[in-house]
């Protein structure tokens, strides 16, 4: 059996019992980076078998893993934050799962785009989210088609691109389009910035904004 598991994005407290229990009772735990994880482990005196998955070796673990399960074993896959397969590895380790008849189950639990939905203050009914974009190929032409989506917008960004980013909101969806910077969601030092994309672009001139961000963008009128 495979159990997809989330983990906090910051803050330790927000995980469920049942996360834990199952971390606890299964075979092996598959972590995205076993270094990082082992932080929220030891909090929790999980001393299961950890073994590295992610995104560079999971074509070569996949099929193999799921023979494993196949054969009786249970696998828990967790990421650095958040429920994995969203913008980490996973999918691939759950196709191959169902493909070999294992059962797989995925718990419910953090993710990031969900708070920063609901704190932006912009329409929840109905959104669409869109990961990382490119971080060249295909970028100006992903913005031309999300520019004239009527559905709130969520992005994750790298730091360093955030400027860049609301430079192309400004030139793609126009300088009045409404949206919302959540930075290091659950952490000690959580903020929420709501505004313009002009003002966004006023703001990031004049300080840099570091760490996790989500970036929520009001769909076209």
């Amino acid at each position: 059996m495979l159990y997809v598991v989330p983990t906090p994005i910051g803050n330790l407290e927000d995980i469920t019992f049942r996360a834990v229990q199952t971390l606890r009772n299964v075979n092996v735990i598959l972590a995205e980076h076993p270094q990082h994880s082992r932080i929220l482990l030891k909090h929790y005196h999980i001393a299961t078998p950890v073994l590295a998955y992610h995104q560079h070796n999971e074509h070569r673990l996949a099929s193999v893993l799921a023979e494993r399960m196949a054969a009786g074993e249970r696998m828990a896959l967790i990421s650095d934050a958040g429920t994995p397969g969203i913008s980490d590895a996973g999918y691939l380790l759950v196709r191959r799962c169902i493909d070999a008849g294992v059962v797989v189950t995925c718990l419910p639990g953090a993710t990031a785009f969900v708070p920063a939905l609901i704190v932006s203050g912009l329409p929840a009914h109905e959104f669409l989210f869109c990961g990382f974009l490119p971080a060249k190929k295909g970028r100006r032409s992903r913005l031309e088609q999300l520019a004239i989506e009527p559905r709130t917008l969520l992005l994750y960004e790298a730091p360093h691109r955030l400027r860049q980013l609301m430079e192309e909101v400004v030139t793609h969806f126009g300088p009045d389009r409404r949206l919302c910077i959540c930075r290091e969601l659950s952490k000690l030092h959580e903020s929420v910035w709501r505004g313009t994309a002009v003002q966004a672009l006023q703001t990031l001139s004049e300080q840099e904004m570091r760490g996790e961000v989500v970036v929520v963008i009001e769909g076209k009128a």
